[in-house]
């Protein structure tokens, strides 16, 4: 008997129960740092917003894609250290630790960005551009997997919204540094 998708994601999800303690830990840090991009992205627009500064329409794209990309990924990783932890073993891990990498690096110099904007322009669109690329690669051993009956719909889905959410958030930070990051200035002059 076949199941439908949501049920598929509540055993999907359920798997949470066979964590070991070291996977409690790499999701608890992960998801954290995920979760607190998110808080200081939000804290940061709502607070410009909240002191009047009128933004170009465009950054309230960064704390809603923040948000796809923290719930998508808070899904996937329960299946990345359960039922899937072997297979990402065979190299993906790899892809997903330099995509990590990228991620990281392109936010940390789009916000250097700011006070360097002529110095880090190149450095910090390399690394925007090399995070969208290797999520491409990691995409396209995820679908090499599903193909080879070694995922599942929950997993892919999950890694759809991944890339969404990602692509979303770093765009549009990506188009807010290269229109000289409108309401900054407004927002770190009311800053306490």
């Amino acid at each position: 008997m076949s199941t439908n998708f949501i049920q598929e994601t509540g055993i999907y999800v359920s798997r949470v129960r066979e964590f070991k303690p070291v996977d409690w830990a790499v999701y608890v840090v992960w998801i954290g740092l995920m979760l607190g991009l998110l808080f200081a992205i939000s804290a940061f627009v709502f607070f410009g917003w909240n002191s009047g500064v009128s933004f170009p329409a465009y950054v309230w794209n960064l704390p809603v894609g923040t948000a796809i990309f923290v719930l998508a990924i808070a899904v996937d990783t329960i299946g990345h250290r359960t039922i899937y932890k072997a297979e990402l073993q065979k190299g993906e891990a790899l892809v997903h630790h330099i995509t990590i990498f990228a991620g990281i690096s392109s936010c940390l110099l789009l916000c250097l960005a700011y006070s360097f904007p002529v110095a880090l322009k190149v450095p910090s669109l390399v690394m925007v551009a090399l995070s969208i690329f290797y999520s491409v690669i990691d995409e396209a051993l995820h679908w090499k997997r599903y193909l080879e009956g070694n995922s599942d719909r929950v997993e892919m889905w999950s890694h759809f919204f991944i890339f969404v959410g990602h692509s979303i958030m770093i765009l549009s930070w990506s188009w807010w540094y290269l229109d000289g990051y409108p309401g900054v200035r407004e927002i770190l002059n009311n800053v306490p």
